[in-house]
């Protein structure tokens, strides 16, 4: 069980009140753990602290939604079903996704951490742990962090973990989801994407044909891209390009 002590409880109590002023609004965590108990406590505390908290139970899904664009740290259990911790680390770093990630196991013999972080997570906090320890170092990993979550593709440029998007330093007031697409295509800006991809890395969806979810997006973010609509290029038959030059 997670140790809590009264006075943290008391911290979690002030952090709601002060939630509207926090900084941690801007950022989303994943949480990866398939005790839905835990995993129900943990976004309830993150929330209160400040954060948009949401949770999945499968290594799999992780990947999918990490690449996604949406998250700027994840909270990731070693023991899972399917594809474990270590698993999902190497999956994300080898598709070059850097979101920080936080492994909590309670593995704690010293070869078991040196993998955990050598499979490219960031830091490595051991079951049972004091709730004050985690948000601290998850904080300690966006303060790493923020400055390589800047994405510049063209006049685009996407600051993944203050979760904003500026277009020549005039910032872009862009929905969730709109947010996403943007930092995928600008992820891989100059590149054909195809249909099938943005649905499946930014919706988490199957290809669907007949939808045209993409095309009201596309067409949403090029209103709010004004005269420089033209950056995103449709490629017909296959899907969009990020143009970083005109």
């Amino acid at each position: 069980m997670i140790k809590i002590r009264l006075n943290v409880l008391k911290v979690l109590r002030q952090a709601a009140r002060l939630v509207v002023q926090s900084p941690r609004m801007s950022v989303r965590i994943l949480v990866v753990e398939d005790d839905s108990k835990l995993a129900r406590f943990l976004v309830r505390v993150l929330s209160e602290e400040g954060f948009l908290a949401d949770t999945c139970a499968d290594g799999q899904e992780a990947v999918g939604r990490a690449m996604s664009g949406v998250y700027g740290a994840m909270v990731l259990d070693w023991m899972l079903p399917g594809r474990d911790g270590v698993g999902v680390c190497r999956a994300l770093r080898a598709q070059s996704c850097q979101i920080p990630i936080l492994m909590l196991t309670a593995r704690g013999e010293l070869s078991e951490r040196v993998l955990g972080l050598r499979s490219g997570a960031d830091d490595y906090l051991v079951k049972p742990f004091e709730i004050e320890e985690l948000l601290a170092r998850i904080d300690a990993l966006l303060r790493r962090t923020v400055r390589a979550g800047q994405l510049r593709a063209g006049r685009v440029v996407i600051h993944r973990y203050e979760r904003r998007a500026c277009l020549d330093e005039r910032e872009l007031p862009l929905t969730e989801r709109e947010f996403a697409l943007l930092s995928y295509l600008a992820l891989r800006a100059d590149q054909v994407v195809l249909r099938s991809e943005i649905l499946g890395r930014v919706w988490g969806m199957s290809f669907d044909p007949e939808s045209n979810l993409i095309e009201v997006h596309i067409s949403r973010l090029r209103d709010k891209l004004g005269e420089h609509a033209t950056v995103i290029e449709t490629v017909r038959g296959k899907g969009y390009r990020l143009r970083t030059k005109p």
